[in-house]
């Protein structure tokens, strides 16, 4: 692997700079496509694929998925605050980085542009792509959608330095 440099911050502005690999090991690819398959797997398994069901959840008439939501939030957890202090970097290379957070405008309306699409649809973009998987063609649609809209904001977000 052949690292590079990029500098990163934290919530408070600070920035340091990290190891970036370019070249991805098999270890990694195959470690990404598992995570990938038991994520899509987990979505179907938890009916997450079906719009009906999500839309019954959205608007409080079926509170299933709530125990979908706090497994997500207890996995994440500990992937994010547990594991890096148990190991001095990841098992397959790498190293462990904060991420920054940015509160602003942009975030803000790009989460309520989400929420919004999310609760007409009922469709979010990862288990839209599991339900293709399932074989509901109709969420094609809603890829499609996704897709366009992730072009657009691409085409239209100014470019930052």
């Amino acid at each position: 692997m052949s690292p590079t440099s990029r500098s990163t911050g934290d919530l408070s502005g600070d920035t340091t700079a990290i190891q970036v690999p370019t070249v991805r090991s098999w270890a990694q690819l195959l470690s990404a496509l598992s995570a990938g398959c038991l994520f899509g797997f987990g979505l179907a398994f938890s009916t997450m694929i079906r719009p009906a069901v999500v839309l019954g959840f959205l608007r409080g008439q079926d509170f299933g998925l709530m125990l979908v939501l706090g497994g997500a939030v207890l996995v994440t957890f500990i992937g994010y605050r547990i594991v890096p202090r148990l190991l001095h970097k990841p098992i397959i290379g790498g190293a462990f980085a904060e991420h920054s957070a940015v509160m602003d405008r942009d975030t803000l309306a790009g989460a309520a542009i989400f929420g919004l699409g999310w609760g007409i649809s009922g469709v979010c973009p990862g288990p839209a792509i599991a339900g293709l998987g399932a074989g509901s063609w109709e969420l094609g649609y809603a890829v499609a959608g996704i897709a366009m809209g992730a072009l657009l904001q691409g085409l239209t977000a100014p470019r930052k330095a």
